[in-house]
């Protein structure tokens, strides 16, 4: 059986340099993150004494392009790699796919890798709210190879050859057997009694597509009548770039079904909510893993940190969730809430494949022209 492996390439408008890229994605496995690698084609007669070097730029973006005026600006660019990767002694650890492109390519072929800082923020962009926005918001990577006579030297759009890259996190592949739960109760004025509800989840980590199940106690010891429950799963930003916090609702339910709860009655409720980026299209700050108008974007992940950090002092966009249930007690009672924080998130497509086996003669690969690739498409996908 003769397997493909997909290999993305992209020229330079001057025909002189050509990047060939393995995987566009840095993903992050909270203690170390895996590089972008790849092979660089470039000519020595037209390189010159020239070198080639690759230049990773991540752009904050938490205001519209359109509202900048008179001076202000809504984004912010950060290089925080630029490195020489050719021509280079090939002293470089090299990959098997590497390594048949080096063969396949000839002696103008040179193997590079590029590794981000451990600090550097995940890529989230957030839904402006129309199709009109110019550039995306939020947290955008770009992976540039240029040829120039040194490092500090701008790179010109002739001789260099961009990739729209990410960086992202994927579940642990030993996830948390820690089951949520909270209580929470609430007494009324001039009322005795106490009305007391308790909220579990069946575990702390979800997969995006999946049903969140939540399992509702409710003890009804008060006066006041229950005439009505809702439940909310709610997505939490903060953004780091101008310290602003907001919270969106993404599913939602309401049920009066075993309503109302009377003094000195309990019920048992479940139920089933699923957040989907498909129902929450043109929605004005729901934080996304893709572009916008991608059909394929999926709600962004929560963002992880090793143990013992606190996720608060992550960078770039901070995305959390928390499943919110409310009884309403009507105009005069209010509503008793409660929150339970859980995690969403990508499963790791490693994970569930079997070891990577060494490369066979036999491979095929596969070139793919990088521009046909949305941006919100993953080689991990494939």
């Amino acid at each position: 059986m003769v397997n493909a492996v997909k290999v993305f390439k992209k020229t330079a408008p001057n025909g002189k340099v050509t990047a060939y890229l393995t995987r566009r994605d840095f993903v992050d496995h909270i203690d170390h993150t895996s590089p972008v690698d790849g092979v660089i084609v470039v000519d020595n007669d037209y390189l010159r004494g020239r070198r080639v070097y690759a230049r990773v730029a991540v752009t904050f973006r938490h205001g519209r392009e359109e509202d900048e005026v008179m001076g202000l600006s809504f984004s912010k660019e950060l290089v925080l790699v630029n490195t020489q990767v050719a021509p280079n002694a090939g002293e470089e650890k090299q990959s098997d796919v590497q390594d048949r492109l080096i063969k396949k390519l000839g002696a103008n072929a040179y193997a590079f890798s590029v590794a981000l800082p451990q600090n550097a923020p995940c890529s989230v962009l957030l839904d402006n709210g129309d199709d009109y926005a110019t550039q995306p918001l939020g947290v955008v990577y770009e992976l540039r190879l240029y040829a120039a006579d040194g490092a500090e030297e701008k790179p010109h759009k002739r001789n260099s050859v961009s990739f729209a890259v990410r960086k992202v996190q994927f579940a642990p592949v030993e996830p948390s057997a820690r089951q949520p739960q909270t209580l929470v109760s609430k007494s009324f004025t001039l009322s005795p009694g106490t009305l007391s509800l308790e909220v579990n989840l069946d575990r702390d980590l979800y997969f995006h597509g999946e049903n969140v199940e939540s399992h509702l106690k409710i003890h009804n010891g008060s006066k006041k009548t229950v005439k009505s429950m809702k439940a909310q799963v709610v997505q939490h930003v903060e953004v780091t770039m101008n310290n602003s916090h907001f919270s969106r609702v993404i599913s939602s339910l309401e049920s009066r079904e075993g309503c109302p709860i009377t003094p000195g009655t309990n019920l048992n409720k479940t139920f089933s909510l699923t957040p989907l980026a498909s129902s929450n299209q043109k929605r004005f700050g729901i934080a996304l893993d893709g572009q916008v108008k991608d059909q394929d974007a999926n709600l962004a992940s929560s963002t992880m940190v090793a143990a013992g950090k606190n996720v608060n002092d992550a960078l770039g966009i901070i995305v959390s969730y928390s499943l919110r249930v409310k009884l309403n007690c009507g105009a005069i009672g209010g509503e008793l809430t409660a929150d339970l924080p859980f995690k969403l998130m990508h499963p790791d497509p490693l994970a569930s494949k079997p070891a990577l086996r060494k490369m066979q003669s036999s491979d095929n690969l596969e070139f793919e022209e990088f521009k046909n690739i949305r941006r919100g498409m993953s080689v991990m996908e494939d």
